[in-house]
């Protein structure tokens, strides 16, 4: 029989009172009620369980069930949707504060410190990590300055720096430049790896000024730059245009006794060069070769591409003379730029003795240089030697490209020689290129200029067998013949000859319309408005905007407003000069209300509208307190801004005065303007008159509106009929 085992003994409750002494691997517990996990009894009623916090362990907290969880709620201070994967890269502790940041919207306040509190120990490295990832440069502040509270905490290098890149990337560099004196407060004298930091910033966004700064803060806090820090600071004053700092910064490197390097000299020289100081560079290169060395070939190379970006050709020419001083031997890249220097500078002559110069030294010419003299040959009108240039580049070996034909082919036409030209281009076509509109226009341009409109239409022929845009090239033509208005008519009967034979279109027809509109052929242009009615096209919102303008110069305010009413039909709006136009023609005719609501129509649609249609609303709003003066100081507030009043304007102050104000105070305006010679004697009468004929409509329709709302409309037209009959 197997033996029997003791029956279990009862389970006592204990209760513990107080709380225990806290060790270091038990932490502090409260008193209450301990089970030895047996359930309680169910036959008595237990209370609801209240839901308590649960202790943190950081063991158990899982980060990456953010990603995986609901987003939180936005708010304005959200950082951007990177934030989860920048979180990514930390490590856990620096994911959990970075997860208290976000977790209270990224505020600062009790909730956040809770958080951190309960993190045993936080480490310099730690707030390294953290500030390396922060967008917000108030927050990164608070947790800084609070993890320098804590109990024996120090920062380190590491955290300053992460503590300054985090600034400088919020736009915060004016505060990183004071942590130098941060650190020296708290007991971390700054070295020169932190001020490297702050000019390396600052030279990365431009900003030598502060560059400059920060070398004065390192002078006052004793520490003495390298060579390379030295270089970085001169650098950064050079490129920002602080010569005369980076000459001071220059001084300093030397009473340090520092010994200058290659990098130190170009620095200057090429400074100098920028701000045209041929004779300082000079003096800085004999230091060179005195000091250091001879520049090679590639320093002489970058001055004289310097000296070219400025426009300095003589100075890029002593600098060539100093070259061959030191027995620099110039290579290929050295010659093209000064070659190409001169040819954009005009001194094609010179710039084709070093390019024979190179040809008796073997060199191998590129075609980028053969490009330059061609062009600048073609510029100067000297198509000959052009010409032969293209034949020594053929016979070196090379294919000309379509720049050096388009440069050629227009100086052919230049010198009336378009039959070459078109020969020109045959040879483009024959080896392989595709000729564009910078080919052909100059041929078109020498064609029309002398009548010859069947080679015109020969070439345009040959044009659409090669591309298929034949009319888009006639609009760019016709934009280049109008350009000068000398030129305009031809355009005109150069059109009248491609219409014949199906070249046009409506761009063409804009196109000129607002040609011979500027030019004062208002009535040539409405021609062509009618053409396009009569024609199977449909005018477009460009076409009725400039015939607006032309029907307003010839005083024909209903068919502008009928060319008004076809943009709105088409869904579009019509251009600003076309709303200042009708608005002005509407206004000499005294429909003051309907300009009026075409202002606030063009305001409405026109994202940038013009200047007098926003002071006309604040004209109205000025009006409404039925003062002059107020008036007045809106008008003294345009004409600061260099607006001065137009009928626009006038009309704005009619309407106001007569809605809100009386005729004397309108006519104080007027007057005001007549003592300042911005309205002359005439014209204010004219206004006067249009004042009173307004005023006396505004009273009319008001005596109507009167009659409809007591319903005596019916016993004034009776009235007005037995006037009538008698």
């Amino acid at each position: 029989m197997p033996p029997q085992s003791p029956p279990p003994k009862p389970h006592n409750y204990y209760f513990f009172y107080g709380h225990r002494k806290p060790s270091q691997n038990r932490p502090v517990v409260r008193g209450g009620l301990f089970s030895n996990r047996q359930s309680l009894s169910r036959t008595q009623p237990q209370p609801q369980p209240q839901p308590q916090p649960q202790p943190f362990h950081l063991e158990n907290w899982d980060p990456h069930s953010l990603l995986h969880g609901s987003p939180p709620s936005a708010s304005p201070t959200s950082p951007p949707q990177n934030f989860f994967s920048s979180s990514l890269r930390l490590s856990p502790i620096a994911r959990f504060i970075s997860d208290s940041f976000r977790k209270n919207h990224f505020r600062w306040g009790p909730p956040v410190v809770s958080e951190l509190n309960k993190l045993r120990r936080v480490t310099p490295s730690l707030v390294a990590e953290v500030l390396k990832v922060q967008t917000d440069p108030t927050l990164a502040s608070n947790f800084f300055h609070w993890a320098g509270k804590q109990k024996g905490f120090k920062h380190n290098f590491a955290s300053y720096n992460a503590f300054a890149y985090c600034l400088n990337r919020n736009n915060r560099f004016r505060a990183a430049d004071q942590l130098p004196e941060l650190m020296e407060s708290q007991g971390k004298p700054p070295t020169e790896k932190q001020f490297e930091i702050l000019i390396r910033m600052h030279s990365d966004a431009n900003r030598g000024l502060r560059v400059y700064y920060i070398h004065q803060k390192m002078k006052k806090f004793g520490v003495k730059p390298r060579v390379f820090l030295y270089n970085r600071i001169m650098d950064a004053l050079v490129k920002t245009d602080h010569l005369d700092l980076a000459l001071a910064v220059y001084e300093d490197f030397r009473n340090d006794g520092l010994v200058e390097e290659s990098v130190t000299f170009m620095i200057l020289i090429k400074g100098l060069c920028r701000a045209g100081r041929i004779n300082e560079m000079l003096e800085v290169l004999g230091r060179m070769r005195t000091n250091l060395c001879k520049p090679d070939v590639f320093a002489y190379t970058a001055m004289v591409k310097v000296l070219l970006s400025e426009g300095n050709l003589d100075g890029c020419l002593s600098v060539w003379e100093e070259m061959r001083r030191d027995k620099v031997e110039p290579d290929v890249m050295a010659y093209a730029t000064l070659v190409s220097g001169l040819c954009k500078g005009g001194r094609v002559e010179r710039a084709y003795k070093f390019f024979k110069e190179m040809k008796e030294k073997g060199c191998l010419i590129d075609r980028v240089i053969y490009r330059s003299l061609v062009e600048a040959f073609v510029a100067d009108g000297k198509i000959g030697f052009a010409c032969g240039l293209l034949k020594d580049l053929v016979d070196s070996g090379y294919r000309a490209d379509l720049e050096i034909y388009n440069s050629l082919i227009e100086g052919l036409c230049g010198v009336k020689q378009v039959d070459k030209a078109y020969k020109l281009l045959q040879v483009t076509v024959q080896e392989g290129l595709e000729p564009d509109f910078a080919t052909v226009n100059p041929m078109l341009v020498s064609y029309a200029e002398m009548r010859r409109m069947d080679h015109f239409c020969k070439l345009l022929t040959q044009m659409q067998k090669l591309r298929s845009s034949v009319i888009d090239d006639l609009s760019k033509f016709f934009t280049f013949m109008v350009a000068k208005a000398e030129r305009t008519l031809m355009a005109v009967e150069v059109f009248e000859d491609l219409k014949g034979k199906g070249y046009y279109s409506v761009s063409i027809y804009n196109i000129l319309m607002e040609a011979l509109h500027k030019s004062g052929e208002a009535k040539k242009a409405l021609s062509l408005f009618d053409e396009i009615r009569e024609s199977t096209f449909e005018p477009d919102s460009s076409t009725y905007s400039i015939a607006i303008e032309c029907f307003i110069e010839v005083d024909d305010i209903k068919e502008s407003c009928a060319c008004y009413n076809k943009i709105t039909e088409l869904s579009s709006v019509p251009s600003v000069a076309a709303y200042r136009a009708l608005a002005k023609g509407l206004c000499k005719t005294g429909e003051i209300d309907a300009a009026l609501m075409l202002v606030r129509d063009c305001l409405a649609n026109i994202t940038s509208g013009p200047m007098e249609f926003k002071y006309t609303l604040t004209i109205l709003h000025a009006c409404k307190s039925g003062d002059a003066e107020m008036v007045v100081e809106v008008l003294n507030e345009m004409m600061q801004q260099r607006c001065p009043p137009d009928d626009v304007i006038y009309s704005a102050i009619i309407s106001g005065m007569c809605k809100h104000g009386t005729i004397e105070e309108a006519r104080k305006v007027f007057s005001n303007l007549k003592d300042r010679k911005l309205l002359t004697e005439a014209n204010m009468i004219v206004y006067d008159e249009i004042l009173v004929e307004h005023m006396k409509k505004k009273a009319a329709d008001l005596v109507v509106c009167g009659l409809k709302f007591f319903g005596l409309e019916s016993k004034l037209k009776a009235k007005g009929c037995r006037v009538l009959s008698s």
